[in-house]
């Protein structure tokens, strides 16, 4: 494969801010350091169950006993995507009770988003969870920007719903914003490339009708543009490249952890096995982001599990990009070039509860990566 270093790609054609960029160069190749797609670069496999719900988030307010609780849970696969504008809902449910004191459930995406607009708004807030990232689900998440990810089915959903997600997406992206540029990129633009041979797309048999709203903020990102074949830096007959925000998740977790404590927020450790356990804390207001584990505390059998594993290659700084290629995801991070399968599409984990690593498949993902890169010249 020819190794130059890449140069940096220019900003695409099509960019909602495009009369401010120049316009790229026809017919240029930009060189792309490859990735080192090698079984023993797995350095580790990580899986996560996603919560998804088929009527959307569950953003209620319930009263059990003499506490008043806010859920904020079952987002399916766009929980970070989502998680500061279902945030905001969520706190301006429960500051509408009058109190200051309250306590947030969980430590993932939604816990912590919750918790610090909670202390924006004026309140003493408490986190108790079981667990802290990095072991929360959450950390486990492939970190891309995806806002409707199995966020709902499109027929068990209110009417309303279509105009709640996009109030929620777009509060998010602006939320993202402001983390752009800020020491150690907690938040970042990426190019992703979708490949393809000319095979025709499988159908998916069985497939849920999920959700898809992206349409509603087409203005946020830029759009996905066909290369021309002299444009191509794959060996593949067609590529789409796009570009979305990525998470690099381990630092911006830190991130917003440390904003959390350094405004007097306290991380108190503790696993609740039954809602009626929530009776001995001090707080009347509860805001609930268990994510997954909401079905189990709250009984909640409207939530199911999509099985979704990683195999994290050992990171290379000098790559800047994803792709999605037959059947897989890649996204170079800082912590990380993360390699998930895809091969049924939406329906893949589908209600599959296993948290086991499968290590086969992480190494037979890796392969068809590996696959991809040794059809370039020089390789």
């Amino acid at each position: 494969m020819d190794r130059r270093l890449f140069l940096g790609m220019l900003p695409l054609a099509g960019c909602a801010h495009k009369s401010q960029l120049p316009a790229p160069p026809p017919n240029v190749v930009p060189r792309l350091m490859p990735i080192r797609a090698e079984r023993d670069r797995i350095f580790r496999t990580t899986v996560c169950s996603r919560p998804f719900r088929a009527a959307g988030p569950r953003l209620e307010v319930e009263r059990v006993g003499e506490k008043i609780v806010v859920h904020n849970y079952g987002h399916g696969g766009s929980g970070w995507s989502l998680s500061w504008g279902s945030s905001a809902i969520a706190v301006e449910k429960a500051m509408a009770h009058g109190t200051r004191d309250i306590a947030v459930i969980g430590c993932g995406a939604l816990g912590l988003t919750s918790a610090i607009l909670l202390q924006r708004a004026g309140a003493k807030v408490t986190i108790y969870a079981k667990e802290r990232p990095p072991e929360v689900r959450s950390s486990r998440a492939t970190g891309s920007w995806t806002p409707d990810s199995r966020v709902a089915l499109s027929n068990a959903v209110s009417a309303d719903f279509p105009a709640l997600w996009e109030k929620m997406t777009r509060y998010s992206f602006h939320t993202y914003e402001s983390y752009l540029g800020m020491a150690g990129n907690p938040v970042e633009w990426a190019d992703i490339y979708r490949l393809s041979d000319g095979e025709s797309r499988r159908e998916e048999h069985g497939a849920l009708p999920f959700a898809k709203y992206q349409d509603r903020v087409s203005d946020l990102t830029p759009r996905s543009i066909e290369l021309p074949p002299a444009a191509n830096p794959f060996p593949t007959k067609t590529a789409f490249r796009n570009s979305t925000l990525t998470f690099n998740i381990a630092g911006y977790s830190r991130q917003l952890i440390n904003d959390f404590l350094v405004e007097g927020g306290k991380i108190e450790n503790i696993e609740f096995h039954e809602v009626s356990e929530l009776a001995t804390l001090p707080q009347k207001v509860i805001v609930n982001c268990t994510g997954y584990g909401a079905r189990a505390l709250w009984k909640d059998e409207s939530i199911v599990p999509v099985r979704g594993q990683i195999a994290w290659l050992i990171p290379q700084p000098e790559v800047r990009y994803g792709l999605m290629y037959n059947g897989i995801f890649v996204l170079s991070r800082r912590d990380g070039i993360v390699v998930q399968s895809m091969g049924s599409g939406e329906m893949e984990g589908y209600n599959n509860p296993s948290e086991v690593p499968d290590r086969k498949a992480a190494e037979d993902a890796v392969g068809i990566l590996k696959e991809l890169y040794s059809r370039f010249p020089n390789s």
